[in-house]
C-alpha cells in the first residue's frame, strides 16, 4: 500500500514539474515576443524622458555644451518669471477653452444628423470625416488661401456682401480664431466618428419606447440620447483637451511663426523656439515638464470623472 502511495506521490511531483517547466517555456516565449518592443520603447520613450528631465536641471545647449553646468531649479525659476511663457500658456488655454466645446457640439450635431435615415448617408459620413485624413501642411495651405486678403474666398464673400474684409492672418484680435476655425474644420471628423459609434450602441427600443410615451424628437435627444452618450462625450473631451494643449503644427504653418504680436504662439511653439532657435535645450526641457504636469493633472481629473460615471452607471 505504501508503495502505491509513494508512486502516486512521485507521479504527482513529476506532473507538477512538467507543468511548471511548460509554464516557464510559455512565459519565456511571451517575454521573447515582448522584448523587442520593450527595447524600442525604452530607447525611444523612457530614455528620452529621463534625459529630458536631466537636461532641465542643467545649462544644456543643443550642441551639448553646458551638460555639466548644474543649475538646480534655476531654469524652472526663470520660466515662472518669464512673461513670454505665461503669454504662450494663456494662448494655449484660450485655444483649448474655445475650441473644445465647439468641436464637441458640432461633432454631436453632425453625428445626430447622419445617424438618421437620410439619402446619401454614406456620402455625408465620408465628407464629414475626409478633412481629418489630410496632412496638416495641406490643411494649412488650403486655409492660408481662404484667409488671404483680396483674392481669398472668405474675404471675397464678405466683400460681395458689402462687408469689410477681415485680417484673418494679420489682425492679432482674430488670428487665434483663424487657427480655431481651421482646427475645427480639420479635426471635427474624428469626434464625429466617435459619436456616430456611440449612437449606434444605443438600443433602438429605448427610442421607440420614448416615442410611444409621447416624446418628440428633441425630447428624445435631450432625455435619452445625450445621457446615454455621457461616456463618449467624456472620452472625447479628454482626448480633445490633451490634443488642444499641445497645439503647434496648424498655428505654426498657418501663421508662418508666432502670428501677429505672438497671438498664436502656444507653449509647444515656445518650447520649440527655445530649444531650436535660441538653443537653450535645458530651458526648453523645463518648460516641457511644466506642460507635462498640466496635461497630467487635467487628464487625471477627467479620468476620475469618467470612472465615477462608470460606477454610477
Amino acid at each position: 500500500m505504501s508503495d502505491i502511495i509513494l508512486a502516486t506521490s512521485n507521479a504527482q511531483e513529476t506532473t507538477e514539474k512538467q507543468l511548471k517547466a511548460r509554464r516557464w517555456r510559455l512565459d519565456l516565449a511571451g517575454y521573447g515576443f515582448v522584448l523587442p518592443f520593450l527595447i524600442i520603447y525604452a530607447l525611444f520613450l523612457i530614455w528620452p524622458v529621463i534625459l529630458g528631465l536631466r537636461m532641465s536641471f542643467f545649462n544644456w545647449t543643443i550642441s551639448g555644451a553646458g551638460a555639466s553646468d548644474f543649475l538646480g531649479f534655476a531654469n524652472y525659476q526663470e520660466l515662472l518669471g518669464d512673461p513670454a511663457f505665461w503669454k504662450s500658456l494663456g494662448v494655449t488655454l484660450l485655444f483649448t477653452i474655445i475650441s473644445t466645446p465647439i468641436l464637441v457640439i458640432i461633432a454631436l450635431v453632425l453625428a445626430l444628423l447622419v445617424n438618421r435615415a437620410i439619402p446619401a448617408q454614406g456620402f455625408f459620413r465620408a465628407v464629414f470625416f475626409a478633412p481629418f485624413i489630410l496632412p496638416v501642411s495641406v490643411v494649412a495651405l488650403i486655409w492660408n488661401w481662404l484667409y488671404q486678403p483680396g483674392f481669398g474666398l472668405i474675404n471675397g464673400i464678405l466683400a460681395s456682401l458689402g462687408l469689410k474684409e477681415v485680417g484673418w492672418l494679420a489682425d492679432p484680435s482674430v488670428s487665434l480664431m483663424s487657427v480655431i476655425i481651421l482646427t475645427v474644420w480639420w479635426t471635427v471628423g474624428f469626434n464625429f466618428v466617435l459619436y456616430l459609434a456611440g449612437l449606434q450602441q444605443i438600443p433602438q427600443e429605448l427610442q421607440e419606447a420614448a416615442s410611444l410615451d409621447g416624446a418628440g424628437a428633441w425630447a428624445r435627444i435631450r432625455w435619452v440620447t445625450i445621457p446615454l452618450l455621457n461616456r463618449t462625450t467624456t472620452m472625447i473631451i479628454i482626448l480633445q483637451v490633451i490634443a488642444s494643449l499641445q497645439i503647434f503644427n496648424q498655428a505654426y504653418l498657418l501663421m508662418g511663426g508666432d502670428g501677429p504680436n505672438f497671438s498664436t504662439r502656444g507653449v509647444v511653439q515656445y518650447i520649440y523656439e527655445s530649444g531650436f532657435t535660441t538653443y537653450r535645450v535645458g530651458f526648453a526641457s523645463s518648460m516641457s515638464y511644466i506642460l507635462f504636469l498640466i496635461i497630467l493633472i487635467v487628464s487625471l481629473g477627467q479620468f476620475a470623472l469618467l470612472t465615477r460615471q462608470r460606477r454610477e452607471a
